[in-house]
C-alpha cells in the first residue's frame, strides 16, 4: 500500500439533491399581509399563507414537511383561515373554494407592491365577492 491519499474536493459529497436555499422577501410578505384575506375579505389578523403543494403550469416543486416555499408563492390569509388550510389537504382544500391558488399568488408577486391592483386581484378571486345569480 503506497502513502498516496485521493484528495476530494467538498463537492465529492454533496448531496446532488440538495434543496436549493429558500428565496425570501420580507417586502413582499409585508405586501401580503396588507391586503385582505383571500377567503372572506376581512383585513384583520392576515398572514402570509405559503403554498406548499407542487404546480408545474410555473415550475413550482411540493415542499416537504416543516418547509416553506419560496416567498413568491404566498396569499394572504386571515389566522382563522390560515391555520384550516393548515389542517386539511392543501390542494383539495383550495379547489373546495374554487381557488388556483399559484395563479392568484403569481399575479400578487407580479404586481408587489401595488395595493390598488393587489386588492382588485383579491375582489376578483374572493368566494366572498362573487355573485350568485
Amino acid at each position: 500500500m503506497s502513502g498516496h491519499r485521493i484528495i476530494r474536493g467538498p463537492e465529492a459529497f454533496a448531496d446532488r439533491k440538495q434543496k436549493r436555499p429558500r428565496s425570501k422577501d420580507q417586502n413582499h410578505l409585508a405586501y401580503i399581509r396588507s391586503l385582505p384575506c383571500l377567503i372572506c375579505m376581512t383585513e384583520k389578523k392576515i398572514e402570509a399563507a405559503h403554498i406548499r403543494m407542487a404546480d408545474r403550469r410555473l415550475g413550482k416543486r411540493e415542499t416537504g414537511m416543516a418547509e416553506k416555499s419560496d416567498d413568491d408563492f404566498t396569499l394572504p390569509l386571515c389566522a382563522d383561515h390560515h391555520a384550516d388550510q393548515h389542517k386539511h389537504n392543501e390542494s383539495q382544500w383550495w379547489a373546495d373554494r374554487g381557488i388556483d391558488p399559484v395563479v392568484i399568488a403569481n399575479a400578487l408577486w407580479r404586481v408587489t407592491g401595488n395595493y390598488e391592483i393587489g386588492r382588485d386581484i383579491i375582489r376578483q378571486n374572493s368566494p366572498a365577492t362573487l355573485v350568485q345569480t
